[in-house]
């Protein structure tokens, strides 16, 4: 997470108003570290460029593209 002079730093509600998901969603995203955040005073704080990366899917915290990411295996039944 690097901050520019362009770049804007949103909160929890920003964050969630941007991406149009639910709290849980954005802290599981968080959590599984699928967007990049910081602890703050006041919830976590997310920059803007963040969220536009992951909304375009163009990469993750682990600087890894979504065609790298081991998906789960098909359980047969």
């Amino acid at each position: 997470m690097s901050l520019t002079g362009s770049d804007l730093l949103l909160s929890t509600e920003e964050a969630l108003e941007y991406l149009k998901i639910s709290r849980p969603t954005l802290l599981k995203y968080i959590r599984e570290r699928r967007i990049k955040a910081i602890r703050g005073e006041k919830g976590w704080q997310i920059l803007e460029s963040d969220l536009y990366r992951f909304v375009k899917g163009e990469e993750n915290p682990a600087g890894l593209f979504k065609s790298q990411i081991r998906q789960p295996r098909q359980l047969h039944t």
